[in-house]
């Protein structure tokens, strides 16, 4: 199991250069976890490609609905406490501290490509490029 951030999810459904190594990722390790919070980000994300006419209303329903059953089961709440005290030690966002906890609550390593969680939390956090290599 890895905990993977909403980045390396929506590389699976949302074309980008690093799609491929997306799903390279959920190949080697195909059980993702993640903080319930991911469902907001990833229609965040959603949202700004439907309003640049990236997408229609019924892809982005398609996407959210596959990913969701991916991710079904190893979703998880994370302690605000614990949360807050990884904000309390980074510069990282609140946002950014969940996936952070859930990865220390769990006991495996964090999946992600933003540098600031990268460089914050380096015996947590694994890239994506490296993950793939190893």
């Amino acid at each position: 199991m890895i905990v993977v951030d909403t980045n390396i999810i929506g590389y699976l459904y949302l074309a980008s250069g690093q799609s491929a190594l997306g799903e390279q990722a959920l190949l080697k390790d195909p059980e993702w976890a993640a903080p319930l919070l991911w469902r907001s980000e990833l229609r965040n994300v959603l949202a700004l490609y439907m309003r640049r006419d990236l997408l229609s209303l019924d892809d982005a329903r398609q996407i959210m609905d596959e990913a969701e059953s991916l991710m079904q089961g190893r979703e998880f709440e994370v302690a605000s406490l614990q949360v807050l005290g990884l904000v309390a030690v980074s510069t990282c966002s609140a946002y950014d501290c969940e996936f952070v906890a859930l990865a220390e609550t769990l006991g495996v390593s964090l999946l992600t490509v933003d540098r600031q969680i990268l460089k914050q939390f380096p015996t947590l956090a694994v890239s994506l490029d490296v993950f793939v290599s190893l």
